[in-house]
């Protein structure tokens, strides 16, 4: 179809635009031929006109559909275009932070400037192994498939890591190194990628500087070559460097610096040992301050310094050397600060003593006067004279900075080589993968020199790299046999021709630099003439004749001609030179030896670096003139032969692209800049290669995939058996342009847009099934809905007829209803109305006639009150005129009184001497006195209820009072003494007066005791109310204090339960860390066995002579050292005839844990043997000395031995005594502990418990030798009575006799010492004992104590409470309660602490053990040789004997040994016995032979015969150990073994679900305990072994059948792909389905049980295998971005589910392997679910409690629509989730570890079957074994 008609109405296209480089726009209506403006609708909601090309009429490039943006591929595009690949790549750095993608053979990176954690070494082994194509794309796929093609193909490989400064070239090619020797491993003891990386601080220091566009720009190339031995394991490594930036040494520009290491120095300068380098800032140098920023934002230049310092010795670079280096250094920073005057135009000076050129000559030893010279001239040589000529001031400036380039360059090629020394390795290189990091396109305002070289090794890489895609599009057309066309790709040689060719730029540029006065503009002006108007990519600026411009593959550049001859001829003055040479400073003509050789050792063909300065070379004729006339190369000549170097060594490799893009210049995280990222795209061939590929068939598709993706354009009649056919038939007639596809062998080839135009007819095609589908069910819908509303209808319309039929009945019965209702109502009225006119007619005549009865009372009344005034008006005026009438009458009296009383008068004043008067006047007293009294009495009857309360007063006033009586009486009685009273009666009055005040006073201090009164009662009121409010105010904060104590309590104690219970969990996961831990360590250590034996057989095999040895007996080693055994017995037997014993080498070291078990046995052993040899001396000194002293003593011997046995019966009894006790706090421990405690799982229970038996055990063994020792002490004293009882222990002679015999027989005497020892032995453990009880009864007893005089001083408080009034009663007993509640929670506290502490000291002890351990067996492992392990003597293990009956055994003879190992272990077939014979039968032989030979009470038969079991199994495992059926068929038996072991042990706790007859056939003389560690150990290791050959069997089936296979036809479509083609989903032959999973399931399963392995070791096994299924098909999910689609999560949960089902029906769902599947399980949800609102993120929150976060957003991420019908995951949504789940706590590991192993245990299983009825097949080939 014609490509216009693509451009139909809603086509999107890509328009160009300033700012954004491309827009997109949709087109409004279709476009015709013709059309010179397009209708356009922008993204922002504009309208545009946008205008065609009048003259080209070219089309605005197509959008791509959404289903192919994001691809991992941009190859894979159907429109193939830069404003395709620009939104491919943006899509998948912003929206689904993807920093890496493929151009078809080239990864394109992206810096995020981010740290991301797709590093790790699970991403590693994630990409180790696969298909470039099937993962997305990573550095490490890369590396991946150089390395993967360099052990293919042996051929070595490049990766060529290209970009901007900035761009992240050496991260990236970081990285690759990192993988390649995570990957294949260093043979050597030293990692050579760690050397690499520590020279990374050298060489940044050295060659790289900040830039206006990067802090830490690299100014030189670099190629790693990694070396690789046979076996494909990094020996070493090499570097190459190009183009050193010299000129940065004497210049910068603005904004810049000098490199880093001058800085570095600078900040350094205050060190001790830099004080000789007389250095200061960085702005005191002329060559560091030019730039005008010596300081880098974020960087600290003197902790810089010290990492390079680090690393130069960790290179080997010594102390020396480094001063050495750190001299020269100073020193260019000094000769850069030398001035120059001038004397005139030709000729300059130095001024005397310049400090400057004083420091530089003092740190290079050189001489002051030399050097001071020859700065200022020059040596002239011609063919017959030598001229010294002064130079210019000018020239003097420049040759002094040609010297510091020069020692400069000459000082990094120095480095450069003792870099590589580092890195060299002895051993002869194989192959390597070189690594290229190099600068990419520059262009600059002002490009010089060295931008010239850059891009023109960019012309070359580019020619290379285009060279390398034409012939891979070449070699893929020609395998699929389709014609080949020619690709018109753009072809730089005539520009590489224009630099590097006869009379090219280089060429004119050297001939320049031979010239005498040649200069610039003579070289500028020669160029133009050479080139001008003759190549087409030359030009000459409008403006300028000094610069030149160069169309260059990637952009014009315009490059400035000065500097270049300068740059070019990088002329250093000879004689300036040979002033260094003659150094005192040793390192410094080391730089310069290379001087004197044509080709120096560091020179390109030695080491591939290109020299940065001009090489001498020899004179080949003996004149004097020749030096001075032959210099060295040019640096554009070097650089050219050391580029064609270059491009030699990488056209024999085969090459890998890595295009490093910087997406902006600011740093910012995840934003991209499309103008930057353009220029880059062009700079670095991304663009050429998408139009290399779109000029051919860029889609390419299988016929199986074509088939698959595009079956719906098929009708049913087109589907033919043979798809190719099939596919031909319908291309046909969908593209009618045959040009457009081909027909490859295996593939169809399209044109660019084809996929496209397929996929607008896919998506057409299934739209419009859509729409019918649509249709038709929305027609059944509406036809369901109008059926349902019509049905509803008629059923409303019965019910509203119905209701209106009953609704005018209703009204009918209403209506009559009313009609009764009216009549009554009317009736009731009337009367109503009726009864009210009656009743209001009776209340107004009641009212009337009321009214008139009142009138005649009112009438009646006033008329009897106005009789009334009228009498008392009238008696009111007799009155008056009565008391008129008397007041008269009273006058007269009164005037006619007054006239009788002057005389009167007159009368007493005559009388007024006389004594009558005085009588009178005392009787006038007395009455006065007698009123006065009465007036107090009644005063007092007043007053006596308030006097009661002032008694004092009362009785003080009583008291007077009686006084004034007497006094009264007295006077009475003396009347004759009146005269005399007269000057009393003064006193009296004085008194009266008195008493009155004082009345006065006690009234006012009754008003103020009253007052008082009332406010003390009101004071006491109030204080009683306080008191009752404070009373209720501590019940209330008792109540809240008890409230909150009772909830402190319990809160501690759910705070202890729950700690307890963490403290558990804890506990249990370091046992099961510890468990693993130990697993681990038995897994490497068989990793290593076999290791070694490999290496042991590949000596074996490289020599054929063995050495000369000794012949090793027959070691009586016991075999619990597990793995660590000696090599099988079977071998050596078979082997002694033949051959001498094997070399000590194959000695391995011993278990540590058995061996410290073993050791610590041994110690103590030795201890006792030393205690009892001590004894023996002494007891031997003591008979000596008692042979004088018997006749004293005669019954010495008899007492002593009563003695002993009244102490042997006393220590017996006090050994039961404690034996009760230990079993009454057994019982107590039981009962008091907490249930948490005490539970049989709890670490603290297990503990006592374990230690309770070792000592119960310990004193049943101690009982048994009493037992023994008393019957050899009951024969000891038969033994020493004489035949005559009178002289019976009398006889000193005959015992000392005795005594003698005994010693010379040694058996007595053994006894008896061997008594005597373990008496005390028993005393002193009964002592000991006796204390400790004895401590804790005085420890009871102090508690009680403690708890009397507790209770005494609780009884003395609650008697003082009772004395108490009630309030304090109530605030002591609070005090006491808050007194008691805060001692018992310190105490509680006291005990959490104790407990906490002991917590934490078994925690560290458990550490400190398992570190001991692991350090003892890392350095038993380091430390002891081979030959000391096999000469060392092996201590047996004491095997305890038992005194127990045997029965049901067989037998067979020490000789036979071999032969039944070899019959039931070595040539022994699982498939047979399995089939045939019962399961576990060896085991059971095995151990009936075990049964004998501990029947015959032969301790080397039972250790022979479990050591050559072990070591046979073994054997048969390192042979056959990739067989399934093997390894589980002795895992079982191991484990059937090892149950026998315990079952038939004797030991109660193994004996409960026994038969009496089984019990019967315990073990009766050896305990075998520590033989069942070991078991268990070689079971741990068979169980890993079957782990990873289960891992092995299922790995190359989980991805395919999980992930790619469609078990559910037709759900997901393939997308289109790329260049790199991913594996295929489509189930071809020989591709893994899911039920080859499910049947290779049932295989295992089937295997396991007809073994006859435990059922609980068999759901291990099942959960550790659909551990490894979740954890590799998550893995692969979340690194495959073609998966994370809708479709595929259903296809994972119908997979999932089909697994589940098969657990079901093994009923296995109690195993926890489906609790293994629920992270892929949420992954597979998470793919389903809607993912657009906040209730969609909190659902996936909570959902998603497996998965990390990690994992979460990288799934979201990597979420990719397969239709166009779905849609993208927005970046907003992403960020919710990230914002919800950062309180999450998880790992921020991406993958799942899926070489985890879950710690195994075996739970003990007893069986069932009788031993004595166990029957032995004769095809076992076991007739010489005998049943007893």
């Amino acid at each position: 179809m014609a490509a216009s008609e693509l451009y139909t109405k809603f086509a999107r296209v890509w328009i160009p635009d300033p700012e954004e480089v491309w827009k997109s726009a949709e087109l409004l209506k279709d476009y015709k031929p013709g059309d010179k403006v397009l209708l356009l609708h922008l993204e922002d909601g504009k309208d545009l006109e946008y205008r065609l090309d009048p003259k080209t009429k070219e089309l605005p490039h197509l959008r791509n559909p959404d289903i192919l943006v994001g691809e991992n591929d941009l190859t894979a595009l159907s429109y193939l275009h830069e404003p395709a690949v620009l939104h491919n790549l943006r899509v998948r750095f912003i929206d689904s932070k993807l920093i890496y993608t493929y151009c078809g053979i080239v990864l394109v990176a992206i810096n995020p400037y981010e740290q991301l954690p797709i590093y790790g070494e699970d991403i590693i082994n994630a990409y180790s192994g696969q298909n470039m194509g099937d993962m997305d794309p990573h550095i490490f796929a890369v590396a991946e498939e150089a390395y993967k093609q360099m052990a293919r193909d042996e051929r070595n490989q490049s990766i060529i890591v290209s970009g901007e400064s900035g761009a992240g070239k050496t991260v990236s090619a970081k990285y690759a190194m990192r993988y390649f020797a995570t990957v294949s491993g260093s043979a050597s003891e030293a990692n050579v990628e760690e050397k690499v990386l520590a020279s990374n601080p050298i060489m940044e220091s050295i060659g790289n500087a900040k830039t206006t566009r990067n802090d830490n720009s690299s100014r030189f190339g670099k190629y790693i070559e990694i070396g690789f031995d046979k076996r494909y394991r990094i020996i070493g490594a090499n570097m190459r460097t190009y183009l050193l930036e010299k000129s940065r040494v004497v210049f910068q520009a603005e904004e810049e610096r000098n490199y880093h290491i001058f800085y570095q120095l600078c900040a350094s300068a205050k060190l001790p040992e830099f004080n000789m380098l007389r250095l200061g800032n960085a702005n005191n140098f002329n060559y560091t301050k030019q730039g005008g920023s010596p300081m880098i934002e974020g960087v600290d230049d003197a902790k810089e310094m010290a990492h390079t310092r680090q690393a130069c010795t960790l290179l080997g670079i010594s102390d020396s050397y480094q001063m050495g280096i750190f001299r020269i250094l100073a020193g260019i920073l000094h000769l850069g600060n030398v001035g120059f005057t001038s004397r005139d135009s030709d000729s300059c000076t130095i001024p005397p003593k310049h400090e400057p050129l004083s420091i530089f000559c003092d740190l290079m030893g050189v001489d002051y006067d030399e050097m001071c010279h020859w700065l200022c001239h020059r040596k002239l040589a011609t063919a017959t004279e030598t001229y010294i000529k002064p130079i210019s001031k000018l020239q003097a400036t420049n040759a002094r900075d040609a010297l510091a380039k020069h020692i400069y360059a000459k000082l990094f090629n120095w480095i450069v080589d003792h870099v590589n020394q580092a890195l060299h390795s002895a051993v002869k290189q194989h192959s390597f993968i070189g690594v290229l990091d190099i600068y990419g396109f520059e262009t600059f305002e002002i490009n010089s020199f060295e931008q010239f070289c850059i891009n023109y090794a960019n012309e070359k890489l580019q020619q290379q790299f285009n060279m390398h895609v034409f012939k891979l599009e070449q070699e893929e057309y020609m395998k699929e046999q389709i014609p080949w066309t020619l690709i018109d790709f753009y072809d730089n040689q005539p520009c590489i021709n224009l630099i590097e060719s006869k009379l090219g730029i280089l060429d004119l540029l050297d001939e320049e630099c031979k010239m005498p006065k040649g200069t610039d503009d003579t070289w500028a002006q020669k160029l133009y003439n050479t080139h001008l108007n003759k190549c087409a990519l030359f030009e000459k600026p409008r403006l300028s004749n000094k610069a030149f411009i160069i169309q260059h593959f990637a952009d014009k550049v315009e490059y400035q001609c000065e500097g270049f001859l300068e740059k070019n001829k990088d002329t250093v003055f000879e004689e300036q030179i040979k002033v260094l040479k003659s150094s005192k400073f040793k390192m410094l003509p080391e730089l310069f030896q290379d001087d004197e050789k044509a080709i120096s050792p560091t020179s390109a063909t030695s080491s591939g670096r290109t020299p940065l300065t001009r090489t001498p070379s020899k004179p080949t004729k003996g004149r004097p003139g020749q030096m001075a006339k032959e210099h060295k190369k040019t640096v554009g000549h070097q650089f050219r032969n050391s580029l064609h170097l270059l491009m030699e060594t990488l056209n024999a490799t085969t090459p890998h692209y890595v295009r490093c893009i910087k997406p902006n210049d600011f740093k910012f995280p995840f934003t991209f800049d499309e103008k930057r990222a353009v220029q880059q795209l062009r700079a670095c061939g991304v663009l050429e290669t998408i139009r290399i590929s779109a000029a051919g068939f860029p889609s390419r598709w299988t016929y199986q995939e074509f088939f698959s993706r595009y079956r719906v354009l098929m009708k049913q009649k087109d589907v033919l058996s043979d798809r190719k056919q099939t596919c031909k038939n319908v291309l046909e007639k969908l593209i009618l342009d045959k040009d457009k596809y081909q027909f490859g062998k295996t593939k169809i080839f399209f044109r660019a847009g084809q996929v496209a135009y397929l996929e607008k007819l896919r998506a057409d095609k299934l739209r419009a099934a859509c729409i019918r589908i649509q249709k038709t069910i929305r027609g059944w819908l509406l036809r369901k809905k109008y059926l349902r509303m019509r049905k509803a209808a008629i059923t409303v319309q019965r019910y509203v007829r119905g209701h209106q039929a009953r609704c005018y009945a209703k009204f009918l019965r209403r209506t009559k209803a009313a009609t009764i209702i009216q009549k009554y109502w009317r009736m009731y009225t009337v009367r109503r109305r009726y009864k009210i006119r009656r009743t209001a007619t009776i209340v107004l005549q009641s009212y009337l006639r009321g009214y008139l009865a009142r009138n005649r009372y009112r009438k009646i009344l006033r008329e009897h009150k106005a009789v009334i005034i009228q009498k008392w008006v009238r008696g009111w005026l007799a009155r008056t005129y009565y008391k008129r009438s008397m007041h008269a009458i009273i006058y007269l009296q009164c005037c006619f009184r007054r006239m009788m009383a002057k005389r009167e008068l007159k009368k007493l004043k005559i009388e007024a001497r006389s004594v009558e008067r005085y009588k009178k006047l005392h009787i006038g007293m007395e009455n006065k006195i007698m009123q006065l009294q009465r007036k107090v009495d009644e005063q007092n009857k007043d007053y006596k209820c308030l006097m009661e309360k002032l008694t004092n007063l009362e009785g003080i006033y009583n008291t007077e009072t009686e006084k004034l009586r007497s006094d009264l009486e007295r006077l009475q009685l003396s009347e004759e003494e009146a005269r005399i009273a007269t000057g009393r009666v003064l006193s009296l009055q004085e008194e009266i007066a008195k008493l009155r005040k004082d009345l006065e006073q006690t009234q006012s201090e009754k008003k103020s005791i009253e007052e008082r009164a009332d406010r003390y009662k009101q004071e006491t009121e109030q204080l009683v109310s306080d008191l009752k409010e404070e009373n209720s105010l501590l019940k209330q904060e008792k109540e809240a204090l008890n409230h909150l104590i009772v909830e402190q309590a319990k809160e501690m104690t759910e705070t202890m339960e729950k700690k307890l219970v963490e403290e558990t969990k804890q506990l249990e996961l370091d046992l099961n860390d510890e468990r693993l831990r130990y697993q681990n360590l038995l897994n490497e250590f068989s990793r290593l066995e076999e290791r070694y034996d490999d290496l042991k057989e590949e000596m074996t095999l490289m020599v054929n002579v063995p050495k000369p040895g000794h012949k090793r007996t027959d070691s009586t080693h016991s075999s619990n050292e597990s793995e660590y055994t000696f090599s099988s017995e079977i071998a050596e037997t078979e082997d002694i005839p033949s051959r001498t014993e094997e070399p000590s080498e194959k000695k391995v070291p011993l278990d540590m844990s058995l061996f410290l078990k073993l050791q610590k046995r041994v110690t103590e052993l030795e201890q006792e043997k030393q205690v009892m040899q001590d004894e023996l001396d002494r007891k031997e000194e003591q008979v000596l000395r008692s042979k004088a002293k018997e006749e004293e003593r005669p019954q010495i011997r008899g007492a002593e031995l009563e003695y002993e046995s009244l102490k042997r019966q006393e220590l017996e009894s006090e050994n039961k005594k404690l034996k009760n006790e230990l079993n009454e706090l057994r019982k107590a421990l039981s009962e008091k502990s907490a249930p948490e405690m005490t539970a049989p799982g709890a670490p603290a229970y297990r503990v006592l418990m374990e230690q309770l038996t070792s000592v119960s055990e310990e004193l049943d063994v101690r009982k048994e030798e009493v037992l023994i020792l008393r019957s050899q002490l009951v024969s000891q004293k038969e033994a020493i009575q004489p035949k005559d009882d009178k002289n019976t222990m009398t006889d000193s002679t005959i015992l000392l006799e005795d005594v003698q015999k005994m010693k010379d027989k040694g058996e007595i005497a053994q006894a008896y010492i061997g008594l005597k020892e373990t008496n005390r032995l028993l005393e002193s453990q009964l002592q000991s004992q006796k204390r400790s009880h004895e401590n804790e009864a005085e420890a009871l007893r102090g508690e009680i104590q403690s708890l009397k005089e507790e209770n005494n001083r609780q009884q003395q408080l609650l008697a003082q409470n009772l004395q108490l009034p009630p309030e304090a009663r109530i605030e002591a007993s609070l005090q006491h309660e808050i007194t008691r509640l805060t001692n018992e929670n310190l105490d509680l506290m006291e005990q959490l602490e104790k407990q906490d502490k002991t917590v934490r000291k078994l925690k560290k002890q458990l550490k400190v053990f398992a570190k001991k351990i692991g350090e003892l067996e890392v350095g038993q492992m380091e430390n002891i040789s081979p030959g000391q392990i096999i000469d060392e003597p092996i201590r047996p293990v004491n095997i305890p004997r038992k005194e127990k009956d045997f029965q049901g055994m067989l037998e067979y003879k020490k000789e036979d040994e071999q032969k039944l190992v070899k019959n039931l272990i070595l040539e022994l077939k699982p498939r047979g016995v399995a089939v045939n014979l019962i399961p576990g039968l060896p085991a059971y032989i095995l151990f009936m032979c075990v049964r004998h030979a501990d029947y015959l009470n032969d301790d080397q038969k039972v250790r022979s015969l479990l050591t050559s079991t072990i070591n046979s199994i073994k054997k048969v495992l390192k042979k056959r150990g990739d067989d399934f059926e093997t390894v589980s068929f002795w895992l079982s038996n191991t484990c059937r073994f090892l149950h026998c072991l315990k079952q038939y042990s004797g030991e109660e706790g193994f004996m409960k679900h026994n038969t009496s007859r089984q019990n019967e056939h315990c073990l009766t003389n050896f305990d075998l305990a520590e033989y069942r560690q070991v078991l268990s150990d070689l079971a741990i290791q068979i169980y890993q072994q079957l782990v990873r050959v289960l891992e092995n069997i299922l790995q190359p089936m989980i991805v395919s059948g999980m992930l790619e296979h469609e078990t559910i036809q037709g759900v997901s479509g393939v997308k289109p792909t790329g260049l790199r083609k991913r594996t295929s989903s489509i189930a071809d032959e020989g591709t893994y389905t899911l039920d080859s999973i499910l049947r290779q399931l049932n295989s295992f399963h089937s295997v396991m049980c007809q073994h006859g392995m435990d059922p609980e070791l068999i759901k291990q096994v099942v959960k550790q295998m659909f551990y490894i299924v979740g954890a590799v098909t998550l893995n692969n999910l979340l690194l495959r971005k073609d998966m994370c689609s809708w479709s595929k999560g259903m296809q994972i949960r119908y997979n999932v589910s089909q697994l589940e089902e098969w657990l079901r029906d093994k009923n296995l769902m109690n195993s926890g392997a489906k609790e293994t599947l629920e992270p892929l399980i949420q992954a597979a949800q998470l793919l389903q679910v809607k993912k657009k609102t906040d209730d969609d993120a909190e659902a996936i929150c909570s959902m998603c409690n497996a998965l990390t976060t990690a994992q979460i957003v990288k799934v979201l991420n990597l979420y990719t629509p397969v239709n166009e019908f779905e849609e993208r995951v927005s970046v907003s949504f992403i960020r919710t989730i990230q914002m919800r789940l950062r309180d999450r706590k998880d790992s921020p590991q991406l993958l799942m570890d899926a070489k985890h192993i879950f710690p195994v245990t075996f739970p003990f299983n007893p069986s069932s079957l009788a031993l004595e009825t166990i029957q032995i097949p004769a095809s076992l080939g076991l007739g010489f074994i005998s049943r007893v």
